[in-house]
């Protein structure tokens, strides 16, 4: 058994939120190692819609396009009656996008291809996960953890600060820790399986039997590959045929039709559907991510969005505290995000429901924008306001125009691992500047221009008003200029007080 140096994180499990956490912590220059059991990345299509709010995220951290370029937005669902006939609609609703809000429908990116992005993401960053690697055994201490893993040179011992396990819905660290994981089976089995086939053309999401369980079943083309992603529920015991001449068959009998023929199956699998939150994400020095913290039905693309989420929330915090930060910011992890989880599971076991009867669509409740923080204790305004943005809520985008004359959004001034201050009308002097954190003045002889009155309209300020944005770009306060010593207070006790340097 090989002993290894300390680094500050390790993190268990190489998905979705395991690449976002150690994307975050890259950018940001924490030394982590990020492990993966399966000796390869995860091949399958499972989680395949991006929603407007990650597309957000994922715009920070700098993959969007590439994610874009990939995939593509849905196709109408067409819904055949068993005499051959169809109707069309579209499986999601489509707004266009506002200052506000850049992005307005889901896109459709193959889970892994929207993971191997992540990868080429995180090797730019100059890191990989190590595949073929497992967490065997973990103990805690009041310094840090000490990590045994088995890998392909044997067994090896690490020391970190923190453990955080993005292991999945059967997360061996959840089980170490004793956390429960409370919730219900939702008595669904359905097979989702990625394969190449032919009959049937790719400008549909195609649909048959909707409105009865025992005989739906999906065929949806997925965007930026040749394959066909075909969904269906399953009796809940019973072995499956998942071969492509079982996969055949099941089409056949469910649609009625004889030339739809699955050719090659690229990944399939069998699963019960789930709803179930753990009782907690944190404890001491090791903390649960995505779906070890939470599992979702598919309905309404909440899973993978949620836990790319839970990382981008953490991983910040993270990095705050091996800076310097008071420890306690990392207990806001928890107390931020489980309420999410548990509204998202809800949303999901309804969207389940009407699914059952038929209905598909999908509108702004699944995009997540709306999510936010407003109970959070990171969440501060000095005087306390009535309406319009408030702290917690998500950062709105808007245009703007540098003071040179070049167009900028507030989403640029946002983008990477700084805080954000934007004085609205505000005296320069009135906060000082300090490492980490990145201030504008907008309006007046400020550096950027509201020349559109946009950035007003989704901010609702008066002039002397303060919006401090969170590495997360959410809202952490709003303040007027004359509560400046509340702000004061507010940045040093997140580790961005003024240093003598910075005072002097």
């Amino acid at each position: 058994m090989t002993q290894n140096s300390t680094v500050d994180v390790l993190i268990s499990g190489a998905g979705a939120a395991g690449l976002t956490l150690a994307i975050e912590l890259a950018r940001r220059g924490v030394s982590f190692r990020l492990i993966e059991k399966l000796n390869d990345p995860f091949r399958g299509s499972r989680g395949k819609g991006i929603q407007p709010r990650t597309q957000e995220v994922f715009e920070d951290l700098g993959i969007l396009d590439r994610i874009v370029a990939l995939g593509g937005a849905y196709p109408r669902q067409r819904e055949y009656r068993d005499d051959g006939s169809f109707s069309e609609s579209d499986a999601v609703l489509r707004e266009e996008p506002t200052p506000a809000e850049p992005y307005h429908f889901p896109l459709m990116v193959p889970q892994f291809q929207t993971e191997g992005v992540m990868r080429e993401r995180l090797l730019e960053l100059g890191y990989r996960p190590d595949f073929g690697c497992e967490l065997i055994g973990f103990e805690q201490d009041d310094a840090g953890v000490t990590a045994r893993l088995q890998g392909p040179s044997g067994q090896e011992t690490i020391r970190v600060r923190w453990l955080v396990g993005a292991d999945g819905g059967r997360s061996f660290v959840r089980h170490e820790l004793d956390i429960g994981f409370p919730g219900k089976t939702l008595g669904v089995r359905a097979i989702v399986a990625d394969v190449m086939l032919t009959g049937l053309d790719r400008d549909a999401w195609h649909r048959f039997g909707e409105g009865y369980m025992q005989r739906q079943i999906g065929l949806c083309p997925l965007a930026g590959t040749e394959l066909f992603q075909i969904q269906a529920p399953i009796p809940l015991e019973g072995e499956i045929d998942l071969s492509a001449a079982g996969l055949t068959a099941l089409v056949a009998e469910r649609t009625g039709r004889d030339d739809i023929h699955v050719h090659s199956v690229s990944w399939a699998s069998a699963f019960h559907m789930n709803a179930r939150l753990a009782d907690r994400y944190r404890l001491g020095r090791v903390f649960l991510a995505g779906d070890a913290a939470h599992t979702h039905p598919p309905t309404g693309g909440q899973g993978l969005n949620t836990s790319v989420q839970d990382a981008y929330n953490l991983g910040w915090k993270l990095a705050a505290v091996a800076g310097g930060a008071p420890d306690a910011l990392l207990d806001s992890y928890e107390q931020e995000r489980r309420p999410i989880a548990a509204a998202m599971l809800g949303l999901a076991t309804g969207l389940l429901d009407a699914l059952k009867r038929g209905d598909l669509r999908r509108g702004r409740e699944v995009h997540q924008l709306d999510i936010g923080y407003p109970e959070s204790s990171l969440s501060l305004e000095k005087p306390a306001r009535r309406g319009g943005l408030l702290a917690g809520n998500r950062a709105p985008d808007a245009p703007l125009m540098a003071a040179a004359g070049q167009p900028r959004r507030l989403f640029e001034l946002y983008k990477g691992t700084h805080w954000t201050l934007l004085g609205y009308e505000v005296d320069q002097a009135a906060v000082p500047s300090r490492k980490g954190l990145h201030i504008h003045r907008i309006g007046g002889s400020g550096d950027l221009i509201d020349q559109s009155g946009h950035f007003l309209n989704a901010c609702a300020l008066t002039p002397g008003d303060f919006v401090l944005v969170r590495p997360d770009g959410y809202i952490g306060a709003i303040v007027a200029s004359r509560e400046a010593s509340a702000l004061e207070d507010y940045l040093a006790q997140l580790g961005l007080g003024l240093t003598a340097g910075e005072r002097s």
